[in-house]
Parts: structure tokens; sequence; C-alpha cells
């Protein structure tokens, strides 16, 4: 049989990646390009998947979100089903939430909130799917 320490750390390390990828789009200002965008896209199409934030609602709900992946943790260290399952929407949603960031980086040629951290997402991302998939 296989060690699951290996999953449970990936899904840790994605989980810390992400906890540090909210403290950096709270301290850099995410909401103040991520509203204006969803804005226009309302104005221009009449509608847009995405949701306008306040700060304390977001800032909130990712922190929820944040400590509810790290009470999963003891579930990856014992290779839960559940985990492995979760793995690959959490992994590909962080993939691309980081690609995102750094894509928005290419495209406005100034550096995006949450850019920094993304490089650790997109990492943590691939080794959690790698572990939970391939390993």
């Amino acid at each position: 049989m296989r060690s699951t320490k290996p999953l449970g750390r990936a899904w840790l390390t994605l989980t810390l990646a992400l906890a540090a990828h909210v403290a950096d789009e709270a301290l850099t200002g995410f909401l103040d390009v991520y509203n204006p965008i969803v804005r226009t896209l309302r104005a221009r199409f009449g509608w847009a998947p995405f949701p306008v934030f306040e700060f304390g609602t977001w800032l909130t709900g990712l922190c929820v979100a944040v400590a509810a992946l790290l009470l999963m943790t003891p579930l990856a260290y014992r290779g839960a089903r559940v985990v492995r399952i979760a793995a690959l929407p959490f992994s590909v949603l962080m993939l691309l939430n980081g690609a995102g960031h750094l894509a928005g980086s290419i495209y406005t040629r100034s550096w995006a909130p949450g850019a920094t951290t993304a490089p650790l997402l997109i990492a943590a991302s691939i080794w959690l799917l790698k572990r939970a998939y391939w390993a």
C-alpha cells in the first residue's frame, strides 16, 4: 500500500498557498480591479456570472473556505476518498486562478493583485493533482 503522506502534504501546501494568495489579494487591492471588470461585463452584456463583492463579505467567505480546507487536511493524510475526489476541482480551480492572475498581468502589462502568489497556486495545484491521481 502506498503512503498517503504525500497527498496530505500536497493538500496542506495548496491550502496554505491559497491562504497566502487571499492575503496577497487583500493587501494589493484585488477587489479594486475585479469589481469594475464585473460591472463592465454586466453593462456590456447585460449579465455576468460573477458577483460584485464587498471587502468584508469577500474576505470572510475566503477565510471560511480556507478554514474548511484546512479541516480536511487530516482526511488527506489518511488518503480519504472524499479528499481524492475534492482534489480535482480544488486543484483545477486554483490552477486556473493562478494562471488568470498571471495572464491578467501580461494583458495589462502591470503586476496584477494576487500575481505574486499565483506561481505558488500553480505549482501546488500540479503537485496535488499528481499526488491525488498519478502517485
